[in-house]
């Protein structure tokens, strides 16, 4: 407590009346409790605090003597002392609720805890696997996913007990969560079979979960997708995972994007790549076409004597960098097909070559003469 500061009222505290009998004083301390406990209000300090001052007002107003010298002097009763002091034999049955806090925050190391018992885990990733068609991975879109997961149980807030006084201490580590056993001069500790470590058992389950603390549900979730993503791109939703254990943190949804094959479209980095046929005619005379893109219709203009395999590059028609740094380019591989010629058609492609119209250029007349 900051130096000047005044401390509250113990009664105030614990929301109580200076009449309260000793099981109102257990009852309200176990609620001022279990809602500042720092495992349920990580990292809030403030929390903590207040967790502090309901134990420190319940050690004074649980002790009959204690109690009576604060009803007369108040804080000042304990002065003198540096305190008013814990009993850890005070918190005994409260410890198989809040494991270690009480050796951790107020140096408590004789309460009969120890510090090997297992902490409280974090829940489970989950993976989901996400199909979304090629349009979908080009343009974004939104959609709905259900996962099966497991989520605290709304009955017992994941104490798995009916209700907090059915968790007792175990019997067989007598809440260490160890077990101990000698073998020759040596002895030997061992993770206590029967709590699994967490030093505490339940006399009676939860009717809801069974004991289990969690229940298995499918969750609806809408799921975002940004413009260009692609096969192998991984979006995660934090605490969108399995329920952790005593009121630890949910863990995350891992979401791995798989996206199908186009019938005409494929994809390299930021480019869309089609293949656009074309009859000899076309090639020839060159042609005005309109294409179907994936964002709507594109004008490609194909120059007269154009070639089987050239490239014409529509830039910026491609696909959105994700991060939004632009986007790629629209490639249309032209693919000219040479047709089986009629009689009729064979004498008018004769006249053409005899008239000069197919001769080799330069370059190709040197590069058949080292072939032939």
């Amino acid at each position: 407590m900051p130096a000047g500061a005044q401390k509250k009222d113990y009664y105030e505290v614990l929301e109580l009346g200076r009449d309260a009998t000793p099981e109102q004083i257990k009852s309200a301390y176990r609620k001022a409790a279990l809602q500042h406990h720092p495992d349920r209000n990580p990292g809030d300090r403030q929390a903590e605090a207040r967790f502090k001052e309901a134990a420190e007002a319940y050690a004074v107003l649980s002790d009959p003597d204690k109690r009576a010298r604060y009803d007369q002097f108040g804080h000042a009763a304990f002065t003198s002392g540096g305190g008013p002091g814990f009993d850890p034999g005070t918190f005994v049955e409260f410890q198989d609720l809040f494991g270690g806090l009480f050796a951790d925050l107020f140096g408590m190391g004789g309460a009969g805890r120890s510090r090997g018992r297992a902490a409280a885990q974090r829940g489970s990733d989950l993976r989901y696997d996400l199909e979304i068609e090629f349009e979908e991975a080009v343009s974004g879109s939104e959609t709905q996913i259900r996962v099966p997961h497991s989520e605290t149980c709304t009955g017992c807030s994941g104490l798995r007990a009916a209700s907090p006084e059915d968790i007792v201490v175990c019997p067989s580590c007598r809440g260490s969560g160890q077990q101990q056993f000698s073998q020759g001069f040596f002895r030997i500790a061992r993770t206590c079979s029967a709590c699994r470590g967490a030093g505490r058992a339940i006399r009676k389950p939860c009717p809801e979960c069974r004991g289990a603390g969690t229940l298995q549900k499918d969750t609806t979730l809408k799921v975002r997708l940004p413009a260009g993503v692609e096969t192998g791109s991984r979006l995660r939703i934090n605490g969108a995972g399995d329920a952790g254990a005593d009121g630890a943190p949910a863990g995350d949804l891992h979401i791995f994007v798989h996206v199908k094959e186009h019938p005409v479209f494929r994809r390299e980095d930021l480019d869309l790549i089609c293949v656009l046929p074309l009859t000899f005619s076309q090639a020839a005379l060159g042609v005005e076409m309109v294409i179907k893109a994936i964002h709507g219709t594109e004008r490609v203009r194909v120059p007269a004597g154009a070639q089987n395999g050239q490239i014409i590059r529509l830039k910026g028609k491609g696909v959105p960098d994700p991060s939004g740094r632009g986007r790629g380019d629209l490639i249309v591989e032209l693919a000219v097909r040479t047709p089986e010629l009629s009689r009729q058609a064979r004498k008018i492609m004769q006249q053409l070559a005899d008239c000069g119209g197919e001769e080799l250029s330069a370059e190709d007349r040197e590069r058949l003469s080292r072939l032939i």
